[in-house]
């Protein structure tokens, strides 16, 4: 708390600030201006500070709750709304007065909202704020790119701009420095990992790759494939199981196995005379 005061007490000279105390003090009544304006002006700029203070101290100390590599958690938030963590994710949680919302700070979640119309959800993904009523809805984070899959239900997506747009079921769009993407469909199993499985569409091997290495610190890595890392790669793999991955593509595409780094796999295009 000390530490968000002495961060509010930068503000005193900022030029909007002081217009908001201006603002604020040429709507009081003009009676026994001399001495009441002394008065209004610290308490009004005392109002700004806690309004900042209190929006830094609501988020920061927020009950927090995060998974490591490899890990998935189930919380059942006070309302009854459910919050699946995927693996390396972070949230926080505030339930205050007529407004529930969820600070995404990495990573990726699902959410299944407890139905209150009275009572906003509202999502805090950085640059991008999802709201809902009563639905189901992912949304994923990395750095400054945010992506939201809709299943179930009715969502609406505001980024920092003021841009807003809407999702119907089955639709995903992202949001990063361009703003909001248009709306694309998104296939029955865009959030299989709720359920430990890593579903690929003709997903590039590459893509695949990064993917998967999210779920293991056990990492794999390609080596010299070339444009072979834009090839398709379709199936379905238990989330976490690099081993398997690896033997299923490997065999595919003709990858031979090199030990990594540590305990990682690396494939490589198979040279002459090798098995493959």
């Amino acid at each position: 708390m000390e530490a968000g005061w002495r961060a509010a007490g930068t503000l005193v000279g900022h030029p909007e600030v002081q217009a908001a105390a201006r603002e604020v003090l040429a709507r009081r009544p003009a009676r026994r201006r001399r001495d009441w304006g002394r008065v209004w002006l610290p308490t009004t700029v005392a109002g700004v500070f806690s309004l900042f203070l209190f929006g830094w101290a609501d988020r920061e100390f927020a009950p927090g709750y995060r998974t490591g590599v490899g890990e998935q958690r189930l919380l059942v938030l006070d309302d009854g709304s459910r919050v699946r963590l995927n693996t390396d994710s972070a949230v926080r949680v505030v339930f205050w007065g007529d407004t529930r919302r969820v600070y995404l700070n990495r990573g990726q979640a699902f959410f299944e909202v407890a139905h209150d119309p009275a009572r906003p959800f509202l999502v805090d993904a950085g640059d991008a704020e999802v709201r809902a009523l009563g639905t189901r809805f992912e949304v994923r984070r990395e750095r400054d790119d945010v992506a939201v899959t809709l299943v179930e239900g009715r969502v609406r997506v505001e980024d920092d701009r003021g841009h807003v747009a809407e999702l119907a079921p089955r639709q995903q769009l992202r949001v990063g420095e361009g703003g909001i993407s248009d709306a694309l469909p998104v296939a029955s199993d865009a959030v299989s990992w709720t359920t430990g499985r890593l579903v690929f569409h003709d997903t590039p091997l590459g893509a695949a790759v990064a993917e998967v290495n999210r779920y293991s610190t056990r990492k794999l890595e390609l080596q010299g494939v070339g444009q072979l890392a834009d090839e398709p790669v379709s199936g379905v793999f238990d989330a976490g199981d690099v081993e398997a991955f690896a033997a299923a593509v490997g065999q595919v595409y003709g990858l031979r196995r090199l030990e990594g780094a540590g305990d990682g796999i690396r494939l490589a295009p198979a040279g002459p005379g090798s098995a493959g």
